[in-house]
């Protein structure tokens, strides 16, 4: 981050306008610890000048890490108020292209349910929004609008970019869509799963491995550390994560086909 960038942010963090990302800015930017171990986890996925599609975007922390590693980074966010945010964040940079969208199965427009009060997890699964009523430490979330936003499908993103060396994916509960709208195998990506949503992760492993991806681990919640530390079968590892206990929330599960990097090591 440049000091350009940390006076931008930190005059976000004091924008009235954006008073509902006060609490994501002060969480994702400004711990240099945090930075450096993000840094250190994707560098075994992102080198310099490598192109990096950052699907869920929210206010950017994973393209600021992407960035650092010297990528390109092709950025897809619907909500409009992250948007403002990356919009001020990555305003000189042209190596950030922002994609004004959700990313689905299909082009066209979806509905987004939006949480208001905690804009890291609105999303575009109404099962999502059903599956986290009631559920342990989901307790207050209520997503009380709807927004209609375009959607975009990987597949056109690469038609338009080019192909991905990684892939981030982090949409509440739409993975397995976005990896509907996918129809090759890429070098390495990965996607978000909870605990409340497990029916998604057992999806997305069954089209990842359709697509001919063959090495899998996971990292649980904000950890930047892989669980096994080597590439599992999807099999193993769907079996691990319906063995996670409820409380363990989410986390992302990485993928890579032909095993371009030798070890899952953290």
């Amino acid at each position: 981050m440049t000091a350009t960038t940390d006076t931008r942010i930190a005059a976000l963090r004091t924008d009235p306008a954006l008073a509902l990302l006060h609490r994501s800015l002060d969480v994702y930017y400004g711990d240099p610890e945090r930075d450096a171990r993000m840094d250190a986890f994707y560098s075994r996925f992102v080198s310099s000048g490598d192109l990096v599609f950052d699907i869920g975007s929210h206010v950017g922390d994973h393209i600021a890490s992407f960035r650092r590693l010297g990528a390109r980074v092709i950025a897809v966010e619907p909500q409009p108020l992250c948007l403002r945010a990356l919009r001020a964040i990555y305003a000189d940079d042209d190596r950030v292209t922002l994609v004004d969208a959700a990313c689905g199965a299909l082009l066209g427009r979806t509905r987004l349910h939006v949480n208001s009060a905690n804009p890291t997890v609105s999303t575009a699964s109404p099962d999502f929004v059903r599956a986290a009523k009631g559920a342990g430490g989901w307790e207050g979330q209520v997503w009380d609008a709807d927004i209609e936003v375009p959607v975009v499908t990987v597949d056109a993103l690469i038609e338009t970019y080019g192909v991905p060396t990684f892939t981030k994916i982090d949409v509440e509960g739409f993975e397995d869509e976005v990896l509907a709208g996918l129809s090759r195998p890429l070098p390495a990506l990965s996607f978000e799963f909870t605990t409340i949503a497990r029916a998604v992760a057992d999806r997305c492993l069954d089209r990842l491995t359709a697509l001919g991806f063959d090495g899998f681990d996971v990292a649980v919640g904000d950890d930047k550390s892989m669980t096994f530390r080597r590439w599992m079968p999807a099999t193993d590892l769907a079996t691990h994560l319906h063995d996670l206990p409820h409380a363990a929330n989410s986390g992302d599960v990485y993928c890579v086909s032909g095993h371009p990097v030798a070890t899952a090591e953290s």
